[in-house]
Order: C-alpha cells, then structure tokens, then sequence
C-alpha cells in the first residue's frame, strides 16, 4: 500500500481541484454499521418478532401495520442521522485533506456525516435524498417540490415507543417490558399540504421528490465541474459499489478517461477501474480509514 499512498498524496498536492465521490463504504468505515451490535441495540424486537438482521434489509419489510412502519423508520432515521455519530476519525481526516482545496463532495448517501463533520453545505450534493426530510407519499402540484424536516416528529413517535434521549441526543432503549414496537395512531405523519400520509425523502421510485435544495446543490456541482477545466482535478472515489453506478463511478471514468489533468483514486473492498483508465488511476481494496490515516 505504500507505493499507492505516495501516488495519492502526490496527486493531492499537485491537484487544483478535488471532487469527492462518496458511497455507502465510506459511512461503514466510519462506523454506521447496519448490523452486529448497532442493529441489535436499537432493534432486537424487530429481529425477534419478525427475523429482521439489519437495518438495510428492514427498510423493505411488509410490515403489519403502519403503526409498526413508523416504529421501525423512527428508529433507524434518528439512530443513522440523528444520534451522535460513531466514534470515527474517517470524516474528520477526510475533511482536514480537502479543507485548504477547492473541493465538492457529490454522495449516494443519505446520513448527512458530511454535513455533520463541517464540510462546507455549499460544496455538497446528496443526491438520494436525507433521513431528515419527509416528503407527501402523493407528491402533486405544491408538495411535489416540497420536502419537511422530521426530527421533531421522529422524536416524538420514539418517546411513544418508551425511549428517551440524553443530553447530547443520544437514544437511551428502555427495559423490555417497556418498549412498544408501534406508534400511536395519531404520530402517524401527514403532509401539512396535501393531507397525505408522509414517507422518507429516499430515492426509491419517480415519486421522490426533488426540492429547491436539491436543484440548488444540482446546479453547484454543475458549475463546480465547469470550474474544473482546464485545471489539475483528483477524483476520489470512497466506497462506491456497483448499486447506482450511474450516479458516481460511471461518470468518474468518463472524466479520467476524456481529460488528461484527471487522476483518479479509488478505495473501496472491490476496487476495480477499466485497464483503458488504470495508468492514470490509483486502485486500493482497503479499509478506507487506515488510507486516510496514512494520508493525513
């Protein structure tokens, strides 16, 4: 790894620009891991009741009852975005390599870690939705451009279920026989617009829903990419999969293949470029912590 990690700080000193490709990988190098103790902690009656093992897999469940529904998305909404985030030096070194360049951040995920960490706002595009945003599950006229903040009404279906919080927002699970797996009727969200029944702001059909702050952040990664012509661009990739590789990987290889002032670095468990593109290219099957801690 060391030749690798030579080459990458090379090409970030040497880089203009940095734009930062971010998946699911980077968030589970930082901790948010969906299953394993985390998932048993906040979920061991769903696990139990219904053979659910982590939180991924139990956001498709067809769960009996929309009171259950609420129960379980309240619960994986504020423990992934909400709660303090996992102990983890991963976004805070990321953070200090890119701080003193012009840098962008475009993500599939939805945890807002960047935000969190102290990235700029201004230099982020997540652009499959936020777990801190609902949206009318019947998006039409007004509210198919309009998204709401949840914390309030995610904290409150959680207090229904007997949880509470402690003084830095951390969720505290009550005894057994004290926590409720459902949702009063009346927690259920409806959209203050339409009346509907809410859902998550998540891409998952053509219902999700785009707002002014998504076109907005669309528009800057635009003209972030128009700024970096011309000039010495590092691509870096971090834990990006094969789920949606329309979004991130696919259009990395176009611009390392079209632009010779393009490297690209890649780090993820199955690290792969095309062979037209790997002499331009830095490829690491690694954890990305340890990269990033041997770069800072």
């Amino acid at each position: 790894m060391t030749e690798s990690i030579t080459r990458i700080t090379d090409a970030l000193r040497a880089a203009d620009c940095v734009l930062i490709g971010a998946g699911a990988g980077l968030s589970t190098s930082a901790g948010y891991d969906y299953a394993g103790t985390r998932f048993m902690t906040y979920f061991a009656d769903f696990h139990e009741r219904f053979g659910i093992t982590d939180i991924y897999g139990g956001g498709f469940y067809p769960f009996p009852s929309r009171e259950i529904f609420w129960a379980w998305w309240s619960r994986s909404i504020y423990v992934n975005r909400y709660a303090p985030m996992p102990e983890s030096d991963v976004y805070p070194n990321l953070l200090h390599l890119v701080r003193e360049k012009d840098y962008f951040v475009l993500t599939t995920n939805v945890d807002h870690a960047f935000q969190r960490t102290g990235f700029d706002k201004e230099r982020l595009f997540y652009t499959q939705g936020d777990y801190g945003l609902f949206q009318s599950s019947q998006p039409a006229g007004v509210t198919a451009h309009r998204t709401y903040d949840n914390e309030d009404a995610v904290r409150a279906m959680l207090t229904a279920q007997g949880f509470t919080f402690d003084a830095d927002g951390a969720l505290i699970v009550p005894a057994p026989n004290a926590l409720r797996m459902e949702i009063p009727t009346e927690l259920i969200p409806r959209c203050p617009d339409d009346g509907a029944e809410m859902t998550t702001n998540l891409r998952a059909d053509s219902s999700f829903v785009e707002d002014a702050g998504w076109h907005a952040a669309a528009a800057r990664y635009t003209d972030y990419l128009a700024r970096t012509e011309g000039r010495q661009t590092l691509l870096l990739e971090l834990g990006v999969g094969m789920n949606t590789p329309g979004i991130i990987k696919y259009p990395f290889w176009r611009m390392t293949a079209e632009r010779a002032d393009v490297t690209l670095v890649t780090v993820s468990r199955d690290a792969y470029v095309p062979k037209e593109i790997r002499d331009r290219s830095v490829v690491l099957g690694s954890d990305i912590g340890a990269v990033l801690r041997e770069l800072v």
